[in-house]
């Protein structure tokens, strides 16, 4: 009898799809399973080698004819917001994130599902129930956690937490290397604070602070209008056939 270690990890390629963000294309997955004492560290190579991560899953795209899906990384050490940038951060001087322990709570779900029916309610999450959700924070092998950001009160200098109602939530993943987002979602009402470029910076600043060199951003796509925010971060580097390498500026 042949014996397979468990924590040797198989792929698995998915059926076409519909793609979310060019249309007429078909998307396929190339994906594993993070699980075991090895989930930690097979997800930091996969990262660095432009996978993502989904609960205990890490994916990234094999489609037949489409190479549109760039990984992107933000080296923060060289990144320098620029005016449109510092404006974002002064709107939110009054606002604070917190790092927290990877744990569902009310409060986050609700931000969740109002976030999902104002900005994505015809995307693949839309449906997700709190269950769903509380997988999506849980379900993981690897070191991860959440940073929820909230309005700063009067001891907020002390206790380096917010005050009030949760506003903002990051999903991220710490790695040997930096921060990988993996999912972020914020009050839909405050349009006019950026929040989700906010979180972005803080990311940034704590990366830096962390001594991280780099901060993941997932996928960008040329020419889809979601993925359209994440070429304002630069400079960034982006993966390719020789590795990653500094990306042209838009």
């Amino acid at each position: 009898m042949t014996h397979h270690q468990t924590d040797t990890p198989q792929f698995f390629l998915t059926a076409p799809s519909p793609c979310p963000y060019l249309p007429g294309q078909m998307e396929r997955k190339v994906f594993t399973h993070l699980v075991g004492a090895r989930a930690s560290a097979l997800n930091e190579i996969l990262t660095q080698g432009g996978f993502r991560r989904s609960q205990n899953i890490a994916y990234r795209p094999a489609c037949e004819t489409c190479k549109a899906c760039i990984s992107v990384r933000v080296p923060v050490d060289r990144f320098r917001p620029g005016k449109s940038f510092r404006r974002v951060i002064d709107k939110n001087r009054d606002v604070i994130g917190t790092r927290v322990d990877p744990a569902p709570t009310s409060d986050q779900y609700s931000l969740f599902r109002a976030y999902l029916d104002a900005r994505h309610s015809e995307g693949g999450m839309a449906d997700m129930t709190v269950l769903d959700y509380a997988m999506m924070v849980e379900d993981t092998h690897v070191e991860t956690m959440l940073i929820e950001y909230r309005f700063r009160g009067p001891d907020s200098a002390i206790t380096g937490a917010g005050d009030g109602p949760l506003i903002g939530t990051a999903l991220t993943d710490v790695l040997s290397d930096g921060l990988s987002m993996v999912y972020s979602f914020y009050e839909p009402d405050y349009i006019d604070r950026s929040l989700g470029t906010f979180m972005i910076l803080d990311h940034i600043a704590r990366a830096r602070k962390m001594g991280l060199p780099y901060v993941y951003l997932g996928y960008w796509v040329a020419g889809s209008r979601k993925m359209a925010y994440k070429a304002r971060f630069q400079p960034q580097e982006h993966l390719g056939a020789q590795g990653w390498e500094p990306a042209a500026r838009p």
